[in-house]
């Protein structure tokens, strides 16, 4: 199990600041982009395209990159 949380245009576009997600261990940003994707649509996933990843203290856009029980999605902040 994964806590999902959204900050900026993540939350606005998937309705909501935090989920879960039900993902096998060692699953990757790949996998969990594709799990976000499905339950909230295109809008999502066109942010999760220009998003980066907070697992634990580091930042991300590897979709390689595994997680444990949280991840924290940062879309371009101030139109960056």
């Amino acid at each position: 199990m994964v806590e999902v949380r959204y900050f900026a245009g993540a939350a606005d576009a998937s309705g909501c600041a935090a989920e879960t997600f039900d993902l096998p261990g060692g699953s990757d940003l790949a996998a969990l982009k594709a799990a976000v994707a499905h339950r909230h649509g295109g809008k999502v996933a066109d942010v999760l395209r220009v998003s980066a990843f907070l697992i634990g203290d580091d930042l991300t856009r590897d979709p390689t990159a595994t997680f444990g029980d949280r991840v924290d999605i940062l879309p371009p902040f101030a139109g960056g």
